[in-house]
């Protein structure tokens, strides 16, 4: 029996973090890239979304750093993916989810300077 490659365990990890991702919220790519254990690499989690076939992963629910959808404008995947968003009550103005900016994680939250 062959042991898996770096690769599809990478894959396996980017698509776990995808499906975590819960139903009328969205994540960037960097923040999936992240939440699988590989910071740094949101262009694999990119190719790995686009590689996909599964037409169960929730693949609307990921966006650019920006809040932007990552298609063409006015292309179908474009006009799919703000369906779904906007079906799971995320609101897309002109292809794009305003976030909340939040520390980008636990130790800036609790250790980064007071606000006060």
């Amino acid at each position: 029996m062959a042991a898996t490659s770096s690769s599809d365990d990478s894959t396996r990890r980017i698509l776990a973090a995808v499906r975590a991702i819960p139903r009328g919220q969205v994540a960037g790519y960097g923040e999936v890239a992240r939440l699988a254990g590989l910071p740094g690499r949101a262009r694999l989690a990119a190719r790995v979304l686009a590689a996909n076939e599964d037409p169960t992963l929730p693949w609307h629910r990921v966006l650019r750093a920006d809040g932007r959808i990552a298609f063409p404008e006015g292309s179908p995947g474009w006009r799919e993916q703000c369906r779904r968003l906007s079906a799971e009550g995320v609101r897309v103005e002109k292809g794009r989810v305003r976030r909340a900016r939040g520390p980008a994680d636990l130790d800036a939250a609790i250790w980064g300077p007071d606000s006060a």
